[in-house]
């Protein structure tokens, strides 16, 4: 006869579900560790732009913790920086970049994943190949091609390397090709033309896919220092991560409180669109994995 006990007992994690404790105490201990240095610095950073006035940031007196904590910082970057047309300006080159990723990458994945016409290995090999030359190696010829279409001190000039990426072209054949090859038959025998198929059939096959493809260009497009300033001039046009790095220049005094402030608002919307994502981007992780 099974007691109440008997039931708590078989409901009740055992170690040996779990592995060896030893094993386990491991694990933790690297989890933490990766923890540590990735959340550390945004930790650090986020406790030292609430420092009040008196307290040192860095040093040997410094302490983690503010003793007086204040938003001081916060208010000062928002007076002497234009940050909401950072702000504007960043969103802008985000939406133009996710909008011609997800047309392009879904058009260009989905005749990728088609077979039967010439030259279908030949586009794959060059896209894999492209992605093997870091943007440094041609940012010269870039710079010289935006500057003879007259879109220097411009956002479509930041706004047109990332136009489309090799790497979500691949992301989304991936996913095409896992949709069934009968469904098509079967979508094409109720009369589904080619459009059709791709609207209704593989495109909300491919959500997962889509979302990583978008979220990965939202914090691409947003977190780009290089290019724009390569490409950017006058204080109008700078995007958010290019105009926050005016704190470090000696004409704001350079204080650490607020150059801090400033990391920490150019990081909360990617950390807010990633924790609200979070769910469905490693679905889509899995779902998109780029098959060789």
């Amino acid at each position: 006869m099974t007691t109440a006990v008997d039931k708590r007992r078989r409901l009740m994690p055992r170690w040996r579900d779990y592995g060896r404790p030893r094993e386990l105490v491991v694990r933790y201990l690297l989890l933490v560790f990766v923890l540590f240095i990735t959340v550390g610095p945004l930790l650090w950073q986020l406790l030292s732009s609430l420092k009040g006035a008196g307290e040192d940031v860095f040093g040997a007196g410094a302490s983690l913790i503010p003793r007086h904590p204040s938003l001081r910082a916060y208010r000062e970057v928002f007076d002497q920086v234009p940050v909401w047309t950072y702000i504007r300006n960043s969103v802008f080159v985000a939406l133009l970049s996710i909008t011609s990723q997800l047309v392009f990458s879904t058009m260009a994945g989905y005749m990728l994943s088609k077979p039967g016409w010439k030259g279908r290995k030949l586009v794959w090999i060059v896209l894999l190949a492209s992605m093997m030359f870091p943007f440094e190696s041609i940012m010269v010829s870039l710079f010289l091609s935006i500057r003879d279409m007259g879109l220097v001190d411009n956002l479509a000039g930041v706004w047109l390397p990332g136009f489309v990426a090799a790497i979500n072209v691949l992301i989304m054949r991936a996913a095409f090709l896992a949709v069934p090859r009968e469904i098509e038959d079967a979508a094409m025998l109720d009369g589904a033309g080619e459009w059709k198929r791709f609207r209704y059939l593989y495109l909300p096959s491919a959500y997962g896919a889509i979302l990583v493809v978008t979220i990965n260009t939202f914090i691409s497009a947003w977190d780009d220092f290089l290019w724009p300033l390569i490409v950017l001039r006058t204080e109008d046009h700078f995007t958010l991560t290019l105009g926050l790095a005016r704190l470090q220049t000696s004409s704001f005094g350079y204080d650490q409180r607020m150059v801090m402030a400033g990391s920490v608002i150019s990081v909360i919307p990617v950390l807010v669109l990633f924790v609200i994502t979070q769910r469905w981007f490693y679905k889509g992780v899995s779902s998109g994995a780029v098959k060789l």
